[in-house]
């Protein structure tokens, strides 16, 4: 959700077991209006038969209704537990997570990434019976269909936002990765989109290379933020590299509010590594892997066994600074790790108030706000610290 993954079908239409009978008469058994009687006897019979049609015909309308109704789509979504996949092993044959011109170290145990599969939304329908099915499923979470999609998004649109989203975590995991490693790499920022009307429209183009805001150099979106706020709405020099010419603009940021200023624009991170990280998860979509895959890469460049051969899952966005976001579905990816037998589960902090009174029997859970506190929190447990002495989500 949230690690959430687009369903590719939804429950299937459910008439609730109530079906009329196939030979669509069931008041009277076949040929029963003639009964080589005389006439009174076909007349009464008849009359007989008029009123169970009319019933039959009325029993069979309210059973036919109420399967209708049963299976009529509802405006919510569900979110169920999904697979787990350990970035350390291998899915289709394939490394998970394979490192070329580097040397790697062979690692054991698991440092699992959890998912959640959505039924309902643009992907497919959720019935009346689902929802109630699902709403006596504890691990299961029921949520209104514009919580989780916008208005009109359409399936092809989630899907490659979704896709979008895996690749840019990937980026990101082996930027924070790397950057954990005190590993040497490029990194530039490029203008993804503009605000409509902003205080940067007609001064600022998408991919422009943002190379300076205020006479500060910034190679992440949290300096450029710093730095807009500590401005004050005071004009800010902001160079920029477009099409190999560098240029200059004068930018007042915007008061959207509150006194919380926006240049208004929005940016995407663009990297040179210094060899080739591949991850390889085709059926994952969305960004809140990210934070396991970094683990994972570490682990790989790293000498020695970073989970001491112990089963670990978590989840959580990652930021090139190695920043750890929250994410949605964290209910059902704990109820995933555990029953692929994790011990050990690491939470962004920002969801500490989902995780509280949810956590399943036999799981430990810690949580995390940086990349650095995963891997230390992982060390801790693999040598033997008891996991309650970790930092624990709270009311």
């Amino acid at each position: 959700m949230s690690s959430s993954v687009p369903p590719t079908a939804g429950i299937p239409a459910d008439d609730g077991g109530a079906r009329p009978p196939e030979d669509g008469s069931p008041g009277e058994p076949h040929g029963a209006v003639r009964d080589g009687s005389g006439d009174d006897a076909v007349v009464g019979r008849s009359r007989r038969t008029g009123r169970g049609l009319v019933g039959a015909v009325a029993a069979v309308a309210a059973l036919v209704l109420g399967g209708i109704v049963w299976a009529a789509p509802v405006p919510y979504v569900v979110e169920l537990p999904g697979p787990v996949y350990n970035t350390l092993g291998s899915d289709n044959g394939k490394d998970i997570i394979a490192i070329q011109g580097r040397q790697t170290y062979p690692a054991q145990g698991a440092l699992n990434v959890t998912t959640v599969y959505v039924e309902g939304g643009p992907n497919s329908n959720v019935s009346l019976l689902g929802l109630i099915r699902s709403a006596l499923d504890p691990s299961q979470s029921i949520l209104p269909v514009d919580a989780v999609y916008p208005p009109g998004v359409t399936s092809q649109t989630v899907s490659q936002q979704n896709a979008a989203d895996m690749q840019n975590s990937q980026d990101d995991a082996v930027a924070a990765a790397l950057k954990t490693l005190s590993i040497p790499f490029q990194q530039q920022l490029k203008i993804a989109s503009l605000v409509q009307n902003s205080a940067s429209a007609g001064k600022l183009q998408p991919q422009d290379t943002i190379l300076s805001v205020g006479g500060q150099k910034v190679a992440s979106l949290t300096a450029i933020q710093q730095l807009v706020a500590s401005s004050k709405g005071k004009p800010l020099d902001v160079v920029f590299q477009r099409n190999g010419t560098q240029h200059t603009v004068s930018i007042t940021p915007r008061d959207s509010g509150g006194g919380h200023y926006l240049l208004g624009f929005t940016v995407a991170y663009s990297f040179s590594f210094p060899f080739r990280v591949d991850v390889a998860l085709d059926r994952v979509g969305g960004p809140s892997a990210g934070m396991m895959f970094a683990l994972g890469i570490i682990d790989k460049l790293t000498p020695g066994n970073l989970t001491n051969g112990k089963q670990i899952a978590g989840t959580g966005t990652i930021s090139p600074d190695g920043s750890v976001g929250e994410i949605g579905g964290i209910v059902q990816k704990m109820e995933g790790a555990r029953s692929q037998g994790a011990t050990l589960f690491l939470a962004p902090a920002g969801n500490c108030g989902e995780v509280v009174g949810h956590i399943p029997s036999g799981l430990s859970v810690v949580k995390v706000g940086t990349l650095d506190a995963a891997r230390h929190a992982i060390q801790a447990y693999a040598q033997g610290t008891d996991p309650a002495t970790l930092p624990q989500c709270t009311k």
